[in-house]
């Protein structure tokens, strides 16, 4: 597979990336030779967005603050994640595929089930480093008392434990309570983006003069359903969209994007954005449309539809929706911000949530151990020009459906097993869009994929 990377700017857009990180060698892609420096690390993260839900890709969505940092930053034009919440969370905090720890799907509101007890996760890691570690907003890795985001390496936690959450109550189902602050229940008023948000920026001024760098995760709630928003948010599209669901899906998407902007002004404000990098994706791509869908609603709707939701998000082009292991499901618009030293650009190799954490452990200077047995890789080596390598395979598995990637040619395979099942392989290179299955005229590609998946899936045992 040839290196794939292209700028938007003219010559080498990252030129100068390497002077600006003064003493940040390249290694390789799967290196973990330290950096010199130690940035704060913002991760933004949507719930449920696809890839044609922001404005910079097409999309009828306003969001000027995403389509900025797009412009002034780099998109990671093939990022995948998991294809549910849970899982995609898992890998960003343990550098891993989330099958390993059997996190297939998302975590029920009266699971048992959580991260195990002693993972090193990405904020741990960290702050073993000298890094102060925050989280504000949704955890999802674990709704018993113990498995809090304070155990898993975080200094500060706020938000809610999961799965979702009404959007003014902050309660789930049955009126169950989650919202809290450091495990601590607690009542307040006000949508949960906005609080979310004010926690962000409250904690981000409060560090404006230590000396300490920090990790702030900022893992919002929408635009998950249920879709309740306040009217103003709505009413500019009151004119361009025609559907009632996809309207309040954008107007939840636009309020998001503009507390995105708050963020990125308060790190401007506070003198912390030139050493801040900051990285915005979503979780899994969009939700289909259905009568299921309605149930979402309880327990407080603020709005009731007298028919099925006609569309949430919007996947286009892609095949597939949240819950897929088709492009559609795993492929999401992703962003790395850094004002100042990272210059405009794109880069399209293939790149997995799970890399994040070998890659934020390198600019924190971070030797990885034992302890931390992560299958990514870093991947700085890319975003700085380089070629990542070309043998890499990345893994999914729900439970239902498995799928490798290795270069250009992807395998899904639907069936709870290799072993049972339907085989579908894809170029995608020349069919991105995943409408040819190539299983029976590329046998020998067919044969290697099937290889790999069998590999990857004995690791789940």
């Amino acid at each position: 597979m040839k290196r794939r990377n292209f700028m938007k700017t003219s010559g080498c857009a990252l030129a100068g990336i390497t002077s600006c990180l003064c003493g940040l060698s390249c290694s390789s892609g799967g290196g973990n030779t330290k950096s010199s420096i130690q940035p704060n690390i913002v991760v933004i993260l949507l719930d449920d967005a696809g890839w044609n839900d922001v404005g910079y890709h097409g999309s009828e969505i306003r969001t000027p603050t995403i389509d900025r940092m797009a412009r002034e930053g780099i998109e990671l034009d093939s990022f995948y994640v998991n294809p549910t919440c849970s899982p995609t969370r898992a890998s960003l905090m343990t550098g891993r595929p989330s099958s390993r720890f059997n996190i297939l799907g998302p975590i029920g509101y009266n699971s048992e089930q959580h991260l195990p007890y002693g993972t090193v996760t990405i904020a741990e890691m960290l702050r073993r480093n000298g890094y102060h570690t925050a989280i504000t907003g949704k955890w999802h890795l674990g709704m018993v008392p113990e498995a809090i985001p304070n155990n898993f390496g975080f200094d500060y936690s706020y938000g809610y434990t999961g799965p979702w959450i009404d959007q003014y109550t902050h309660r789930t189902r049955n009126e169950i309570k989650t919202w809290h602050r450091n495990g601590e229940f607690i009542e307040e008023s006000g949508h949960a983006t906005d609080l979310m948000t004010e926690e962000a920026v409250s904690y981000i001024t409060q560090h404006q003069n230590s000396k300490e760098p920090f990790f702030l995760y900022v893992p919002y709630s929408i635009p998950h359903e249920p879709l309740q928003v306040d009217k103003k948010w709505i009413a500019p599209y009151n004119d361009t969209i025609q559907i009632e669901s996809r309207q309040y899906f954008a107007a939840m998407i636009t309020q998001m994007d503009a507390c995105i902007d708050r963020i990125i002004s308060t790190l401007h404000e506070v003198g912390l954005a030139e050493n801040t990098l900051v990285f915005f994706s979503s979780d899994n791509g969009g939700s289909p449309p259905g009568e299921q869908q309605k149930g979402y609603l309880d327990p407080t709707p603020v709005i009731n539809f007298t028919k099925s939701f006609e569309k949430f998000g919007d996947n286009t082009p892609f095949r597939g929706w949240k819950g897929d292991l088709y492009e559609g499901g795993i492929r999401v618009p992703t962003i790395l911000y850094w004002p100042g030293k990272l210059q405009p650009g794109k880069v399209i190799e293939s790149i997995h949530i799970y890399d994040l954490y070998p890659t934020f452990a390198y600019l924190a200077g971070v030797e990885l151990t034992n302890d931390m047995p992560v299958e990514g890789i870093n991947i700085w080596n890319s975003i700085n020009g380089g070629s990542l390598p070309e043998d890499r395979v990345l893994f999914w598995n729900t439970g239902r459906q498995q799928a490798v990637r290795k270069g250009d040619w992807k395998l899904v395979h639907t069936g709870r097993t290799p072993d049972s099942g339907k085989d579908e392989l894809f170029d995608l290179r020349e069919d991105p869009y995943e409408t040819t299955d190539l299983s029976e005229s590329s046998p020998t590609m067919f044969a290697a994929l099937r290889k790999e998946l069998a590999i990857q899936f004995a690791m789940d045992k």
